[in-house]
This record gives C-alpha cells, structure tokens and sequence, in this order.
C-alpha cells in the first residue's frame, strides 16, 4: 500500500532554499557578520569595518583578503531586512534560474571588477588632489556591486516588453547618480550592471532549477 501524506507547510520554502544554496548561505553570513558589528563596542567595530573593507589602503596591502572579506559586511545591520529582501528578489532566481556556478561566476566578477575600477578611478581622483588622502581609508564594504549584477542578467529572464522595461528602469536607477555628479560607490554600481548585463551568453541554453525533469 502507498501512504499518501499532506505536503509539509514549510516545504516550499525549504525547496526555494535548496534551489538558491549560494544566496542563502551569503545572507546567513551577512547575518552572522551584522550581529558581531551589532555586539561589537563601538573601537571593535571601526577595527572590523575599515579590516574588511576594499578601500585602496586595504587592496594594497592585502589584495586577495580585502575583495573576499568585503563581500560578507555591510556597514549598516539595521539594513540587513532589505539585503534579505533584495537577495531574494534578484539573486535567488538568478541563481535558481542559472544554476549556482554560472551565478557565482557573475557575480564574483561584477564586485571584483566594480570594486578595483572604481577604487583606481579614487586614487587617480586622490592624486590629482579632487578627493582627499583620507579616502584612501574609507569603509568600503557590503553587498551592492553583486546585487547590481543579478539585477542586470535577470533582464534576460523577462520575456517581451518587460524586458525593455526593467532594463530602462535598472538603467536610470544606476545611471542617473552616476551622471549627475556621483560617487566612487556609484561608479562601482554602474559597473556591476554591466558587468551582468555582458554576461548575456551565459544565459543561453540553460536547463533552469525550475523546469529541469525530475526523475523519481
């Protein structure tokens, strides 16, 4: 005889995590990290924040260090809710959709590039004396640069007019800071879109979590 039992309340959810491990194994470490700033008196704190930061100083003397640790702080904990909503609004289904390495790939490469374009584009700013020395120091750190990424490769996802619209709408979002007298930061962040939007070939003949037959 075959039992039939009730499908688990929780099972959808457990199914969208296991589909989207990588999301959800970064946004657990955001929140580990967030609680230790959180703990932290506040000397503790400054330490850990410039420590794990991409700023200039830091790639200089600890390169490979700098571009990973960066990736899992943000410099405010009380945005964490936002972080989690927007990972799972645009990097859960992009890596759902691309599988983890392809989304990996993207991502790891849109912070990395956004992160030493911008800061070169501050140094050469710093030298030509239009930002100051101190800058060379300052709190570079959290998650935006790959956020922007997913957000450029999901227009691929889109079908028909949405794509055009999402994309117009990615682009302003991005853009219009940037021309309109922006920062470093928001150099890095157009970068990161294009780094996603470039990253259109890997979005062909993908066999999506979310159609791949299952065999049972």
């Amino acid at each position: 005889m075959i039992e039939h039992t009730e499908p688990e309340p929780s099972r959808p959810i457990r199914s969208w995590m296991r589909s989207s491990p990588g999301t959800h194994i970064w946004l657990l470490i955001i929140a580990v990290t967030s609680v230790v700033v959180v703990i932290a008196p506040d000397r503790v704190e400054h330490v850990l924040l410039h420590r794990n930061s991409s700023n200039i100083h830091q790639l200089v003397k600890h390169p490979v260090r700098a571009l990973l640790s960066s990736a899992f702080w943000i410099e405010n904990p009380a945005s964490l809710a936002l972080y989690a909503l927007l990972f799972e609004l645009f990097h859960a289904p992009v890596e759902r959709w691309l599988g983890t390495m392809r989304w990996l790939l993207i991502v790891a490469t849109a912070h990395i590039v956004a992160t030493l374009v911008s800061q070169k584009v501050l140094s050469m700013a710093i030298q030509d004396h239009r930002a100051p020395r101190s800058m060379t120091h300052v709190v570079d750190i959290g998650v935006s640069y790959g956020l922007a990424a997913s957000i450029g490769v999901l227009t691929y996802r889109l079908p028909g007019p949405w794509k055009w619209l999402y994309l117009a709408g990615a682009v302003a979002f991005f853009g219009l800071p940037l021309v309109t007298g922006g920062t470093f930061t928001d150099l890095g962040h157009a970068i990161a879109l294009c780094v996603g939007l470039l990253a259109w070939p890997l979005t062909r003949n993908v066999v999506s979590r979310e159609t791949r037959p299952r065999f049972t």
